[in-house]
Formats: structure tokens, sequence, C-alpha cells
């Protein structure tokens, strides 16, 4: 809902950084170009301008949810210290038994769940 809020969320608490933006279009859209640290995972956040005052919901057709792999176990650990670092909210490690993975889970500004996880050894 707003860019100028989420982008320095995105790079100050995940380590993203930005390599474009288009500002706004006819339509009063803006985008924001953002590359993840790592293996390159882009990621571009759209402000429309009508979804101003709008809450995200998991449950309506589009998105869910984000996942990103880290390592292992230890790694998870290294983010909840991160993320307490940063005031972020986020769920304990928790196994998903029926993945085999390790996971934390948190929410950007526009209350999107981002799901951090690792393979179980």
């Amino acid at each position: 809902t707003d860019v100028d809020r989420s982008v320095p969320w995105y790079e100050r608490v995940l380590g993203f950084s930005v390599v474009g933006t288009q500002e706004e279009d006819a339509l009063g859209v803006r985008k924001v170009f953002l590359r993840g640290p790592g293996d390159g995972f882009a990621l571009t956040l759209i402000q429309h301008p009508y979804a101003a005052g709008s809450v995200f919901d998991e449950k309506k057709p589009g998105l869910d949810h984000l996942s990103f792999s880290v390592p292992d176990e230890a790694c998870l650990s290294e983010w909840t210290d991160r993320l307490d670092e940063h005031g972020v909210m986020f769920s304990p490690i928790t196994e998903e038994h029926s993945a085999g993975k390790a996971v934390i889970a948190l929410r950007d500004p526009d209350g999107i769940q981002l799901v951090l996880w690792a393979e179980k050894p």
C-alpha cells in the first residue's frame, strides 16, 4: 500500500537493495524493483493508488505467502536475533512435520506473511 514505507523495511530487515524504480504511470501506479542478498532473488513492490487502506488477506485469491530458504537451522536462529534487533514480531522456530522443514513466520508492513525455512538434516 505504501512503497515509501515498505522499501526501507525490506532493505533494513531482509537485506534487499533497490535496483530500479518506475514512478507513477498514467494510472498512478509506482514500482520499486528490489534484489535480495545471495542468489539473485528479485522482488517488485507495486503501489496501486486505489489500494490505499486495503488490508492484505491471504484467504483471498492471489498471494498466500512468500517463502525464503536459509541454509540450516543455525541460520534460522541468526534470523531470530536479526528480527528481534529490528523489532519485528515472528513465530518461534517450528518444525513443519509434513515438509521436513524448520520455519519461522513474520509479516511485512502490509501484513504479507513471509516464511524463512531450513531443511531438516
